[in-house]
């Protein structure tokens, strides 16, 4: 069963792996638009929404198919006798590329589902200590703490500071809520590109006696880092989004000394094991990462494709990948100067943004009248983006472009921008 998949190869040269390698090839839009081919793309609308999901390349989505085709033809006969065998590989160069021990990750289906566990599962909590996030945080992931039943303190995050103002920042709000136990932090906020000091900030909420659950679900793949640079003990990833696989594969990191601060899920049988044999102070110290999470029966064929998506991600080169995209940014957000009717949401400073930017027109914070702008540059324009709510300044659209975009398609946003 297992010969019978067959791989397909990305149809990059040789010659042009070698000019993708450098940084200098950031500008060079020969070579992105031979990037750009790799993906199946519509031909009426300059796609600018990239943030809900990636699309998949051609070769990874060619995968896909053949995976899907061969679990669907031997079902269970291949689930039960040989998925495992092909996913270990899988998991430890996710691992691998993660910097951490392939025991330390778990497969999920998104990085909601991962975060979500890790919050709810959280066990070093007494009724009386408070948890904290922000405004720029997921909703999902505010309500996960909201739901524990724990005191919340919630913040409004500045739009525009420093990467040393925002550690500033969150050491006041501890210093004033030292009942303060649990911190959610979003590594790269899907709101407006926020990118936080989020190593910084996790050394300095130690001093505190405060644990901190990273939501890296945007950031993976958009920027080029291991676990060692988040410095957290449970982190959320997806790899449907920028590391370009199939919809359905999230990763849950706990560190090998913090497993048993998280629960194990609800309904996992290592737990119900474990309870039939021994005492319940034996059972928090039963099973690994994935008796953390329970996802049900997953999409195996998703799994499956993470090589060939990975195999592009490196190809590309996590470097070159991720200055592209802040590339894109800085392309249309340097022409703002010149509209002055549009705001940006987020600031300049270079280590606190990625690719993702978003803006209001003329101050509008409305999600009526956000909504209306991103229709607006739909209808007139062809431009899809999304609006975008829950900050406490107000509502805003979301620019977010991926690898296949090109700086004529932010010049034509630039130019549709200047007709508001």
């Amino acid at each position: 069963m297992a010969g019978s998949n067959s791989e397909v190869n990305i149809p990059f040269s040789k010659i042009d792996i070698a000019r993708g390698a450098a940084l200098n090839a950031v500008s060079d839009e020969a070579f992105w638009q031979q990037v750009r081919q790799q993906y199946e793309l519509p031909a009426n609308v300059i796609q600018l929404e990239n943030g809900n999901w990636g699309v998949m390349t051609k070769s990874v989505l060619q995968s896909y198919i053949n995976h899907t085709q061969r679990v669907n033809q031997y079902s269970s006969l291949y689930s039960r006798r040989e998925f495992m065998q092909e996913f270990k590989p899988i998991q430890q160069r996710v691992a691998s590329m993660l910097g951490c021990g392939a025991d330390e990750i778990a497969f999920a289906r998104g990085a909601t589902e991962v975060l979500n566990n890790l919050i709810t599962r959280y066990r070093k909590l007494t009724p009386s200590d408070a948890v904290m996030y922000a405004d720029t945080d997921y909703d999902s992931m505010q309500a996960a703490m909201r739901q524990r039943g724990n005191p919340v303190v919630k913040l409004n995050l500045p739009e525009r500071a420093s990467a040393d103002e925002y550690v500033a920042f969150y050491r006041s709000a501890l210093a004033q809520h030292p009942k303060v136990k649990l911190l959610l932090l979003t590594h790269l906020s899907h709101r407006h590109g926020l990118v936080l000091p989020i190593k910084q900030i996790v050394a300095m909420a130690r001093e505190y006696d405060v644990d901190c659950i990273v939501d890296a679900a945007h950031s993976w793949g958009q920027i080029n880092f291991n676990v060692a640079d988040l410095g957290a003990d449970f982190v959320g990833f997806n790899l449907h989004k920028w590391m370009g696989a199939p919809i359905g594969v999230g990763v849950m990191y706990i560190k090998r000394s913090r497993l048993t601060d998280i629960a194990p899920a609800i309904g996992d049988t290592a737990e119900i094991a474990a309870r039939s044999q021994t005492n319940a102070k034996t059972v928090a110290e039963v099973g690994t990462t994935y008796n953390r999470i329970h996802t049900g029966t997953f999409n195996y064929a998703a799994w499956l494709t993470v090589p060939t998506a990975l195999d592009f991600h490196d190809q590309i080169g996590a470097d070159l990948k991720a200055a592209r995209l802040k590339y894109l940014r800085d392309h249309w957000v340097s022409s703002m100067n010149d509209v002055p009717q549009v705001q940006l949401v987020i600031g300049t400073e270079p280590d606190t943004y990625a690719g993702i930017c978003s803006f209001r027109v003329q101050g509008e914070t409305s999600v009526a009248g956000n909504k209306a702008i991103a229709a607006r540059l739909l209808q007139q324009h062809k431009i899809f983006s999304v609006h975008r709510s829950g900050l406490a300044g107000g509502a805003c659209v979301r620019i977010t472009p991926a690898l296949f975009n090109t700086t004529t398609e932010m010049d034509s946003l630039v130019q549709a921008l200047k007709t508001f």
